[in-house]
């Protein structure tokens, strides 16, 4: 059945501008963005099948254009627009950390950083420079290494913030494995760059350990800062 045979109050747009876009599920969502269907689908149910092809809207993101391509009714166009989206909700949230500290929003904080590094098949470091007011300066991936490892260098870290005058950062890496939980070695390196930081009066304000579709893990809310 196409969706426009749906009853009104079930048809996710109409759901979106009465209830807002909370109350929409993930596919819901997509099948706003996709418009249309194939034959035989309505916009909704192929928007479910490439959630459940992808594994989560995080995984249909990271897609590669050939990937997607594969999905019958999903073309290069569809590829575009959605990486297109995809970078608007970066710059978005990167504007919003950038205008206000970003100790009044961390959720900003963490969805941002799901965009960037959650669905990377390699691990990356990633340091964020903020000003005096806790404001986004620029974040810079600092390191990259295997799906196992990262080598982080303490010295470089500490130029990285000289050289951008920061007043604070924060760290945060991936784990391509999906599991947002630290490791003895995470604790141990987060001691170590708090210690050789403190040295140039750069405070560590928190560590984010992102993995998966879960919400990034808070090395202050862990309390092991």
């Amino acid at each position: 059945m196409a969706i426009t045979d749906w009853p009104e109050q079930e048809r996710p747009r109409e759901r979106l501008l009465a209830q807002g876009a909370a109350a929409l599920s993930d596919a819901e969502l997509l099948a706003i963005f996709l418009r249309v269907g194939v034959r035989g689908k309505s916009a909704v149910d192929l928007a479910r099948e490439l959630v459940a092809r992808f594994g989560s809207l995080t995984g249909l993101f990271a897609a590669k254009s050939e990937e997607l391509q594969a999905v019958h009714g999903m073309g290069e166009a569809k590829y575009v627009q959605l990486q297109a989206v995809l970078e608007m909700s970066r710059r978005a949230l990167g504007e919003q950390m950038r205008r206000r500290d970003v100790l009044s929003s961390p959720q900003a904080v963490r969805d941002w950083l799901r965009l960037q590094i959650a669905s990377l098949p390699h691990e990356v470091f990633m340091v964020i420079l903020l000003d005096a007011q806790n404001c986004l300066i620029e974040a810079v991936e600092l390191f990259r290494g295997t799906l196992t490892q990262t080598s982080v260098y303490p010295r470089e870290v500490v130029k990285l913030a000289l050289a951008h005058n920061a007043a604070a950062i924060i760290l945060a890496h991936n784990h391509p494995s999906g599991v947002a939980e630290p490791s003895r070695a995470d604790e141990m390196l987060t001691r170590s760059l708090k210690q050789a930081l403190a040295m140039v009066d750069v405070k560590v304000l928190d560590h984010f350990v992102v993995a998966g579709n879960s919400q990034p893990l808070s090395f202050a809310e862990r309390g092991l800062m």
